[in-house]
């Protein structure tokens, strides 16, 4: 959800968070994936503008950061 909001591929989040496709489609695909790889790509999702929302009630989620005016 996070790297559709951006309109990324998964060619896109790979190169932007140093990992590679295959690690991405895993990750995407419910399999392991080494929790190093999955911080990198955390941070370049947030680093584009994504906030993870918490689970709150409603479940967790994601949203893109209002921009700075």
């Amino acid at each position: 959800m996070a790297r559709a909001a951006l309109g990324w591929s998964t060619q896109d989040l790979a190169r932007h968070a140093g990992v590679g496709v295959n690690t991405v489609n895993r990750f995407e695909a419910g399999q392991d994936a080494r929790m190093s790889s999955v911080e990198k790509m955390r941070t370049a999702l947030e680093s584009a503008g994504v906030e993870f929302i918490a689970e709150n009630g409603g479940g967790p989620g994601v949203r893109l950061r209002k921009p700075l005016q």
